[in-house]
């Protein structure tokens, strides 16, 4: 019985491991859009509210970092989110 439970904590760590990597993975490859970008760009605070936040909307991101929600989309197009609803009103973005 502990045996079975260890291979469960064993299983679980190696898979919180491999999201680790994959974050930061998806984190460095986005940082390097933010190369050359001007100093008052909001795409870096972009990246790292989508980076606390596991699914983003519009809305969201608006409110975050005091944007319109039509600069949000903007900004989202900008920094190459992947689209997590498939919709083309109410969507919702974020590192999958």
């Amino acid at each position: 019985r502990l045996a079975v439970q260890l291979e469960a904590i064993v299983a679980a760590a190696e898979a919180g491991l491999k999201d680790h990597d994959r974050w930061l993975s998806a984190k460095n490859l986005l940082a390097r859009k933010l190369m050359g970008r001007r100093s008052t760009s909001r795409l870096p605070e972009l990246l790292d509210y989508v980076l606390t936040q596991p699914i983003v909307s519009a809305g969201m991101i608006a409110a975050e970092l005091k944007i319109t929600p039509r600069a949000a989309q903007d900004l989202v197009g900008e920094l190459g989110l992947r689209e997590a609803t498939g919709r083309e009103r109410y969507r919702a973005w974020g590192i999958l």
